[in-house]
């Protein structure tokens, strides 16, 4: 484009002034050109003398290479700048509350997140989201040619008890009644495989009220997806192929320590890395070494002492191991005798130290998910009212299925070498679950109460 006059658009990234001379940095997503205000032109360079950082512009000027000592080799564009023929102020901005420039790490987080359309400005947070895009948008295209159908669920679905806390919302037709927000598309993606779609995924929300524990949201992101007839091999082999295939493409500067990724048991782990979430890279202060790894043949309960319960150690309706030549009513007579013993088919998906991911194979047998409920505590008359819409569904033809979830924000955090999920998030929460930039939550008007049947109370 030497010598060719374009229009440019943008941010004032910097300014400086050369005796007589004005130079500013213009910066848009791809990055930044300098363009040059000579006197010789006085209306423009008039103008150009009250800009300010932050300023929205459009230039109009020509391309010129600037002089062989000149060049800045750490700019991209820095063998050229631009010579402004034309300037409009589209947009004055007031000086930001911190400096853009920097890495922001310095800046308190609370501050950054309450103006977070500013800290998105600067380059780690905008290349973070950047990348973010990059790697779902291989996801998708990866799991669309292996005969995968992205599947949208619900937001609003039903409260079921399936291990943390619902976030509910009051029904206006129905007063008194309540949606939920899913805690995953658990329910839904196994009633997709009834339906008979074979392979599904999803980029899913997903919604839980924890109390305040580090490095969580509120609302998160997942890969989830599901498939029928599968072994536990299948899955496995389908998510080692895919972050194989990712790497190579999006992070071709990181290794990943073993392909194919080890398989290490739930025991095995325990006694030999004291963790769940082994890490096993050679040197763990290497950002670059990925070492990932699944950990399979979890316990299918656990008891809760605090509760004097068994609790599922995955989730309800992960499918129990058989032993050689069981039966379903020998298995089921084994797990009523000694919950302790029984193993799952389960897995996790670990990655230098973090469960990135979980699945299992399924239940999908009336009868044995019947029983988990039971031994889980759920009375008949519950499990029937909570959960009789899967058992229904159970006996119309359903494939034996598994699938597995992958907490999206994490595995981005890992990858962008981020100490937390809320750097790779455009809008996040605080770790106690606050808005800062919307003040949310907040209270809503009577009103609004009123339609919807509520009262709160005042402590």
């Amino acid at each position: 484009h030497i010598n060719k006059e374009i229009t440019l658009y943008g941010w004032v990234d910097s300014r400086r002034d050369h005796g007589k001379i004005i130079f500013i940095d213009l910066r848009d997503r791809t990055g930044k050109v300098q363009v040059v205000f000579s006197p010789d032109k006085k209306k423009i360079y008039e103008l150009g003398n009250k800009l300010r950082t932050e300023w929205v512009v459009e230039i109009k000027g020509v391309v010129k290479a600037r002089p062989k000592s000149m060049e800045n080799p750490k700019m991209p564009t820095g063998k050229i700048e631009i010579e402004a023929r034309g300037l409009k102020i589209l947009s004055q901005a007031l000086t930001p509350p911190f400096d853009l420039s920097t890495d922001g790490k310095d800046v308190k987080e609370e501050v950054r997140l309450k103006y977070r359309y500013l800290d998105l400005r600067r380059e780690r947070l905008s290349k973070n989201i950047i990348y973010r895009h990059k790697i779902i948008k291989f996801i998708r295209d990866f799991l669309s040619a292996h005969g995968f159908v992205e599947v949208e669920t619900p937001i609003l679905t039903k409260s079921t008890p399936e291990g943390a806390r619902d976030y509910i919302v009051p029904s206006r037709l129905e007063p008194g009644k309540f949606y939920a927000l899913p805690q995953s598309p658990q329910q839904y993606k196994q009633l997709l495989m009834v339906a008979g779609l074979e392979r599904y995924f999803q980029i899913a929300r997903c919604f839980r009220d924890e109390d305040t524990r580090g490095d969580r949201q509120p609302e998160f992101t997942q890969l989830d997806l599901e498939m029928d007839f599968p072994t536990q091999e299948d899955i496995l082999g389908l998510i080692e192929n895919l972050f194989k295939r990712l790497i190579e493409k999006i992070y071709p500067e990181k290794k990943i320590k073993q392909y194919p990724f080890p398989r290490i048991s739930y025991e095995d782990a325990i006694e030999k890395y004291k963790s769940d979430k082994p890490d096993l890279r050679n040197d763990k202060n290497d950002p670059n070494e990925l070492a990932f790894a699944f950990v399979v043949g979890f316990p299918l309960f656990e008891f809760k002492k605090e509760e004097k319960k068994w609790g599922a150690v995955h989730h309800p309706f992960t499918r129990p191991k058989f032993e050689k030549d069981e039966t379903i009513e020998q298995l089921i007579e084994r797990i009523k005798k000694d919950p302790g013993k029984s193993f799952a088919d389960q897995y996790d998906f670990v990655l230098n130290g973090c469960e990135i991911g979980g699945g299992s194979l399924r239940i999908y047998e009336p009868k044995l998910l019947e029983t988990i409920f039971e031994i889980l505590g759920h009375k008949k008359e519950d499990i029937a009212e909570k959960f009789g819409h899967l058992l229904k569904a159970f006996k119309y033809g359903v494939p034996p299925h598994g699938g597995i979830a992958l907490g999206l924000d994490r595995i981005i955090m890992i990858l962008q070498d981020e100490p937390s999920i809320r750097e790779v998030i455009a809008f996040p929460k605080t770790g106690d679950g606050k808005d800062l930039m919307m003040n949310a939550p907040a209270e809503v008007d009577e009103k609004q109460l009123k339609d919807l049947h509520i009262k709160t109370l005042k402590s």
